[in-house]
């Protein structure tokens, strides 16, 4: 079965999976090039994870402000 992109994924899916992966590696038992391959998963779920949590404090931060003068900005869910 193929790995859902991480970006595709809930935040609450990523972190799952990345815990997975850190006990396998931890464990050490791993070929090397199975290790790298997790290794590699486990840094685009973590900066999937990150870019979530990212979203997620510009989106609290906005529902937070309490200047009604501001001037409206146009929300950019993705990332550049």
């Amino acid at each position: 079965m193929a790995s859902k992109k991480p970006e595709n994924m809930t935040f609450e899916a990523t972190i799952q999976e990345l815990d997975t992966i850190v006990e396998s590696l931890e464990n050490g038992d791993l070929a090397l090039d199975d290790a790298l391959k997790k290794f590699e998963r486990g840094i685009a779920l973590a900066r999937a994870g990150q870019g979530k949590l990212n979203d997620a404090e510009q989106r609290v931060s906005i529902l937070l402000s309490n200047d009604d003068e501001a001037p409206l900005s146009q929300f950019d869910a993705q990332p550049e």
